[in-house]
């Protein structure tokens, strides 16, 4: 009895040893493609190493293109899902806002790219953006809330603000966070990317939990 028991668990264990590392696409901008950052530097290679040293098997996709809006992003959701991830992690709507374009329509775009993943049965990790006050008031708080309602219609995952880790490090101060930016004051340094991935880790943990589960 023992020698069949002992074999099981041996079987388990083998099988856990070569199973396939989870699958994640990361999806979005520059903020996600690594813009002005050496290669490893980026949010990509970065995550993909947190998660792995916090105990999960994963291997990331990068999937983010410079300059991307979340019109483009819905250009192109069906092409990157045609490659079958198990999840997807978004982060867009950067180069909306600094462009001054209509919260309703970014919504929608980005509405497009949850139902397209959800079509499919991928499990969504989306990120929100804090939008500057240059627009106002009004803008601000409703482009934020895309985020929040998006997650809460299409049953995803909802990490705030992709700049999170370096705004706790700083304690709110946006001229203080200036420095963990490159010269361009808009997309973080390594050092920067390395804050914002350890404060939203947690939840992409939570992500791969989602997926892992039976």
């Amino acid at each position: 009895m023992h020698k069949v028991l002992a074999a099981m668990v041996f079987v388990f264990f083998s099988n856990l040893a070569v199973a396939d590392p989870l699958r994640i696409t990361a999806f979005g901008d520059s903020l996600v493609h690594g813009y002005g950052l050496e290669a490893g530097q980026g949010l990509v290679p970065q995550l993909e190493i947190w998660l792995n040293d916090n105990g999960a098997d994963v291997v990331l996709t990068n999937a983010g293109v410079s300059g991307d809006t979340t019109a483009g992003g819905a250009a192109r959701i069906d092409w990157t899902l045609s490659d079958k991830p198990q999840a997807l992690i978004v982060l867009l709507g950067g180069n909306d806002m600094l462009r001054g374009m209509l919260p309703a329509d970014a919504k929608a775009n980005l509405a497009r790219i949850l139902s397209a993943a959800q079509a499919q049965g991928v499990d969504v990790l989306l990120i929100g953006m804090q939008a500057p006050g240059n627009f106002g008031p009004e803008y601000k708080a409703e482009f934020e809330a895309i985020y929040r309602d998006l997650a809460a219609e299409y049953d995803s995952l909802l990490f705030k603000d992709a700049f999170a880790g370096i705004l706790a490090q700083v304690g709110g101060d946006p001229v203080a966070a200036q420095q963990f930016l490159q010269g361009d004051g808009i997309h973080p340094d390594a050092r920067g990317v390395a804050l914002n991935v350890e404060a939203m880790g947690p939840t992409v943990l939570e992500l791969v939990a989602r997926v892992s589960s039976p």
